[in-house]
């Protein structure tokens, strides 16, 4: 049966090269025991028993001959012989006695262990396969964990158990589906600390943007108890970003945090130490992130350890999926599991697909977003798993939560629909796996969609996903971007949703011309900030209860201000970054403010809001000074502490050099100095005096950005607000050019940089054609035109004789 050393191997005496011995995960937590610990990566200590245990397990008990008699022949199709040949199988195995060598060596070590971590220790025995022909294929999820065990008998007990689980249904099934022959896949247990994170709390890690394959983020997930709620989909977990190149360079900040529901809590059952059960998460909690910041940062760093020290194994970049557990008991996180994240790390850049609804109809369901994909089917509601049966190839799988049995049905659906779930979730990482479009974390669509519905499936609108009733048209368009020449002229975008910032960074481009705080506050804020500052001065007592609500997460409603929007604004800086994004400083005019929470109490009633109240005028002016002082600090904080020098500030409708010269000493004041740190701040030019008085203003700015709108307004003298005479409104007519004409001429003279952000070029061809004859510096484009305007404007460069510049990268 072989000397005793091929049967324990301590953490400490493994790695990755160990993968035939241990299996990926044992050979995983030996590579990070033995190597990073000393780098501030925490592993729980703990001892692997080998494949060649396993072997000799069933050797010594003369297992092979009815194992193969249990399973020969059999037809994975037939769902009932399957588990029953599975489960004679499984009686088999466990029912083989350990040799009593294995047994003493098993003894021993789990001695030695509770020596080290005193004698209340209890400890987590996993299963982690290994091919014997293919040593490196991965079994993740198909063998059986059993946590919190205490005692030798127990541990003993758990082991063969573990053995067991290589003949569970859904491991018998994947082995036939990949090729592996039943009798040349073996079973090594690692026995380890156990992490109490029924106590505290258990996530997820990628060290990329699972959706979108962007690399420059660490994406934290996790929810109070175990962690398997989060790996299953049961619950809707908090979800954190932190910008690697930002943290690596010591400004170490959450780029972006979510709170999800975290409906449940798995923990332990009473008086049953290793049987688990859920229990509901109190309301007080759910209200509260699962981690604070310092710790949420603590995880990063230590993913970045495991992702740079894997990527130096293989010679090239590795992003990793990692698990984590933080102790309920000593307070500190543990990194329990780490493999080679295998889904978002293929998506290539190369080819640029892009899907976009063609009709509007009712939603029925919305939640988080999988995949930026389009599809339409019937629907069939799964409640259980003796439902799967109905499910017929083709049709959109509606489910409260998925599991890892259900991956033969999932394969064959055209898009899948959850009501639990985060995007680390079991039925998001199947989809991915797919390819197919996923919404999870709905909360009700199992009530909303009934089976047999024909419905709609887009999760090509950002972060959040729809369910839409009826089959809506759509159209999917492909690009090649290595083949794409970009212009001498910069093509910049504008947007103002977050949620499709690391999308629309995949789009050629050279930065973001015109990042709109309007959407952050109007979508995702949701209040007035002079409301959030002066909270007592809100009349309505329901409004005050919503604000109440909509804060409850955050120390201070200025605070949650503050936060949200340098979350909103860190998260496209950090998409495109190290290329400039401007930010335009809030453009809200007083109907519209006047629209968000607690609004009508601080904005005027105005008859024509357009030329009112709105813009650079309200910075100063006592009614909004101390709302613009926290635009200001949440600027201040992407550019300082999250590291994203890469923004620049543009102000809007500034109407006069006076009125500039107080807005610029304001931005000082709150902490914002031109000119220090590489700060730059542009204005808005859309108001005939910004063009008359130029040079003035470009002592004071460092750059203008014509804003095509306002300026064909003010120009025409056309409310562009009504309907009445939007017939007159046209950026095309000649005094509205002359004035762009004469505002890249000025820009140039005074040696300012000049682009445009407004609407015209993403309307009109020939106004893109005429701001290139011109040789404006940039345009800024909406997503969905920039791919058509770049090959408009490369085709007027090339017969001005001016030469394009290398394809994108």
């Amino acid at each position: 049966m072989g000397a005793a050393s091929e049967f324990i191997r301590w953490f400490a005496d493994l790695g990755a090269q160990d993968v035939p011995l241990v299996g990926g995960k044992n050979a995983s937590l030996g590579e990070m025991y033995r190597e990073l610990s000393a780098r501030g990566v925490r592993v729980p200590n703990g001892f692997a028993i080998t494949a060649a245990a396993y072997r000799a397990a069933m050797e010594q008990a003369g297992a092979w001959q009815p194992l193969h008699a249990a399973l020969d022949g059999l037809d994975a199709a037939n769902v009932d012989d399957l588990a029953r040949r599975a489960r004679a199988a499984r009686d088999i195995v466990y029912g083989a006695a350990l040799p009593a060598q294995l047994a003493e060596q098993i003894v021993q070590a789990y001695r030695r262990l509770r020596d080290e971590y005193g004698p209340e220790l209890t400890v987590a025995v996993r299963s982690s396969a290994t091919a014997e022909d293919l040593p490196t294929a991965s079994f993740a999820g198909q063998h059986e964990t059993y946590l919190n065990i205490g005692g030798e008998g127990e541990v003993l007990d758990s082991v063969r158990r573990c053995f067991a689980s290589l003949f569970q249904d859904r491991a018998i099934v994947y082995r036939i589906e990949n090729g592996f022959d039943h009798f040349k896949v073996y079973l090594s247990v690692g026995i380890m600390k156990m992490v109490r994170s029924d106590l505290a709390s258990a996530g997820v890690i990628f060290t990329l943007d699972t959706e979108t394959g962007f690399r420059d983020v660490v994406f934290v997930t996790g929810a109070y108890g175990l962690g398997e709620n989060v790996v299953q989909g049961t619950v809707d977990p908090d979800e954190f970003y932190v910008f690697k190149p930002a943290y690596r360079k010591g400004k170490q900040a959450v780029l972006r945090r979510s709170l999800g529901g975290k409906e449940v809590r798995m923990v332990y059952a009473q008086g049953g130490r290793t049987t688990t059960r859920n229990v509901p998460t109190p309301p007080a909690e759910r209200e509260r992130f699962c981690l604070p910041d310092e710790d949420v940062l603590e995880l990063a760093g230590a993913a970045l350890r495991i992702e740079d020290h894997y990527s130096a194994r293989a010679g090239h970049p590795v992003p990793m999926d990692i698990e984590w557990a933080k102790d309920g008991v000593d307070g500190k996180l543990y990194i329990v599991q780490a493999r080679p994240e295998t889904v978002a790390s293929r998506k290539s850049g190369a080819v640029l697909d892009e899907y976009t609804l063609d009709g509007h109809a009712a939603v029925l369901a919305s939640g988080r977003a999988v995949g930026a994909k389009v599809a339409s089917g019937r629907a069939r509601v799964i409640h259980n798993i003796g439902e799967l049966g109905t499910f017929r190839p083709g049709e959109i799988l509606v489910a409260d939560t998925t599991m890892p049995d259900w991956g033969t049905v999932m394969k064959t659906a055209a898009a899948v629909v959850t009501n639990r779930g985060g995007r680390t979730c079991h039925a998001a990482i199947v989809a991915r796996e797919i390819g197919v479009p996923a919404v999870v974390g709905c909360g009700n669509a199992t009530e909303c969609v009934r089976t047999g519905a024909e419905i709609t499936v887009s999760c090509a609108e950002g972060d959040l996903g729809h369910v839409y009733a009826g089959i809506l048209p759509f159209h999917k368009t492909s690009t090649d971007l290595s083949t794409l020449q970009l212009p001498a002229t910069h093509i910049m975008v504008n947007i103002g949703n977050p949620d499709t910032a690391f999308q629309t960074r995949f789009l050629p481009n050279d930065g973001v011309g015109l990042a709109r705080m309007e959407f952050i506050v109007a979508e995702h804020i949701k209040v007035h900030p002079m409301a959030l500052a002066h909270p007592e001065r809100v009349g309505d007592a329901q409004v005050r209860a919503q604000i109440a609500q909509l804060t409850r997460a955050w120390p201070s409603p200025p605070e949650y201000f503050v936060r949200q929007l340098a979350e909103g604004v860190g998260t496209i800086a950090a998409a495109f970054h190290p290329k400039p994004v401007i930010v335009r400083m809030s453009d809200f005019k007083t109907n519209e403010y006047a629209s968000l929470l607690g609004g009508q109490c601080f904005e005027p009633h105005e008859e024509n809001p357009m030329l009112g109240f709105r813009g650079a005028a309200r910075y100063t002016h006592p009614a909004y000074a101390e709302g613009f002082a926290l635009e200001c600090e949440a600027m201040r904080r992407v550019r300082g502490e999250m590291g994203l020098s890469n923004v620049r500030l543009m102000i809007p409708f500034c109407r006069r050099v006076q009125e500039a010269e107080a807005v610029i000493a304001a931005l000082g004041a709150h902490g914002l100095v031109r000119g220090q740190d590489g700060l730059e701040v542009y204005v808005m030019c859309e108001i005939p005096n910004n063009v008359l008085q130029l040079d003035a203003f470009a002592r004071l700015f460092d750059g203008f950005s014509i804003g095509s709108n306002d300026l064909t307004q003010l120009t025409l003298g056309v409310d562009r607000d009504s309907d009445i005479v939007a017939f007159d409104f046209d950026e095309r007519d000649p005094g509205v050019l002359g004035l762009i004409r004469m505002t890249i001429e000025g820009a140039r003279r005074c040696g300012r940089h000049v682009g445009i952000c407004g609407q015209a070029p993403s309307d009109y061809p020939e106004v893109a054609r005429y701001l290139v004859e011109q040789r404006i510096d940039s345009i800024s484009l909406n997503p969905d035109s920039v791919l058509r305007t770049l090959r408009e404007v490369a085709e007027v460069e090339r017969r001005l004789g001016i030469a394009a510049r290398a394809a994108q990268s």
